[in-house]
């Protein structure tokens, strides 16, 4: 009698099925094996499509699962040692491969593609959660992703530790202790959607370039076997400085002059302009929650009444919290094509890029809004010297630096930190 009481009471997490579908969900987290967790996860949401818990684990099973096939994409193909800190979002604890397969361009390009897939179908099952109280409880060490496709859980596949490989934490200190538990939230739904649409907006705009020339030249700096005309590039290998060899500057030269993309997708990039102006709101609405929230129980993102589980450091202090809400506006003015971004360029007497001032042509700006509905050639060089930008110049009014300089300034030196964390 009791077990269907609790079962009728509790009918979003403790009837004993979900019980143990819960238990079973944990130890797949716990083995590594990300696959059996969604595979467990979709099971109990099918069963119960009411479920917010359910389907927060499925989308972060979902989430995670990307993020591992991303680092077993890198250990398939070789990933080269400490050159991977160079690459953004690559920071992943791969270890070395002694075998690694050759990647082509169209190889390349298929594993952004799945990472799109992936982040989108996270964001998908997230965006089902409609009810309140969903609820994920971890133990970022007890988490671990098969990125070397071993099929056994290791150390430094840990979540703990690839958040420390990620935020380039000091070997000796770790960002957290390892019997550390977060209990996400509501509110920690809405910044996962966040972080699957920030991917998946990476990913869109990735793909809506070819950059095929620049990979046949220059992949082996990060690569040991590549398609490319220029085998003989690769016969160098690994050298003592980070990985690279002193020629390489010559290539790390050609990487620079080949960031020359030409468009292959013009509707990616409107998707990503998509993505990303999802992310101001689902930021307010996550900060709401967290503001209305009374407790202090392991927090991810605490409020300014609230301690973080992370680290009882990383204080959220009110300024910050108003400062964020201001850049969120600007974000929003600025993906809208109702602010401009400050031109260098066209300024009486040129500027000095030493003064510390953000120079600012007083009639032009550029409307960043247009970079993603009119794409052009991007070319990183033109870019910065400033003629590739001259379809998207107009009048109209300006970010104003003075702004963004009390937007940094209330966090304290730690501005990118704290834009890394809330997202």
């Amino acid at each position: 009698m009791w077990k269907y009481f609790w079962c009728i009471l509790f009918s979003l997490s403790d009837c004993p099925t979900t019980f143990a579908q819960q238990s079973e969900f944990h130890s797949a987290l716990r083995l590594g094996q990300l696959k059996t967790a969604v595979a467990v996860a979709t099971t109990e949401l099918n069963n119960q499509p009411e479920n917010s818990s359910a389907a927060f684990r499925l989308g972060a099973a979902q989430f995670l699962q990307t993020i591992e096939q991303i680092g077993q994409s890198q250990c398939r193909y070789g990933l080269l040692g400490d050159r991977r800190l160079a690459l953004p979002f690559m920071r992943l604890p791969i270890p070395e491969n002694d075998t690694p397969e050759k990647l082509s361009y169209e190889k390349a390009r298929a594993i952004f593609q799945q990472a799109l897939n992936g982040f989108n179908q996270a964001e998908q099952t997230l965006a089902r959660i409609k009810a309140p109280a969903a609820e994920l409880i971890l133990t970022p060490a007890a988490v671990h992703l098969d990125l070397n496709a071993n099929s056994r859980p290791e150390h430094s596949e840990s979540l703990l530790e690839i958040l420390n490989a990620v935020m380039q934490t000091p070997a000796a200190e770790s960002l957290a202790p390892a019997d550390l538990t977060i209990r996400f939230d509501d509110a920690d739904v809405l910044w996962l959607r966040g972080y699957c649409h920030v991917m998946a907006a990476t990913a869109e705009i990735i793909l809506a370039y070819d950059w095929k020339d620049q990979f046949e030249r220059t992949a082996h700096l990060f690569y040991p076997s590549v398609e490319t005309p220029w085998t003989f590039l690769q016969n160098e290998g690994p050298g003592p400085l980070a990985g690279f060899n002193g020629q390489n500057v010559l290539d790390l030269i050609a990487l620079i002059h080949t960031t020359r993309w030409d468009v292959r997708d013009p509707d990616g990039m409107l998707r990503a302009l998509a993505h990303l102006e999802t992310l101001p709101a689902l930021s307010r609405q996550s900060w709401q929650l967290i503001n209305a929230e009374s407790d202090n129980d392991r927090e991810w993102i605490p409020g300014p009444t609230q301690q973080a589980a992370l680290n009882s450091n990383l204080r959220v202090t009110p300024q910050m919290q108003t400062q964020w809400f201001t850049m969120l506006d600007e974000i929003e003015l600025i993906l809208q094509g109702k602010l401009l971004i400050p031109f260098w360029r066209g300024i009486q007497g040129g500027f000095s890029p030493f003064t510390g001032d953000w120079p600012a042509n007083p009639e032009l700006g550029i409307n960043a809004r247009r970079i993603f509905t009119q794409p052009q050639t991007f070319d990183l060089l033109l870019w910065i010297q400033g003629t590739s930008l001259q379809p998207w110049l107009e009048k109209g009014p300006q970010v104003d630096p003075r702004k963004w300089n009390s937007i940094v300034s209330a966090f304290q030196g730690q501005f990118l930190l704290f834009a890394f964390w809330f997202n």
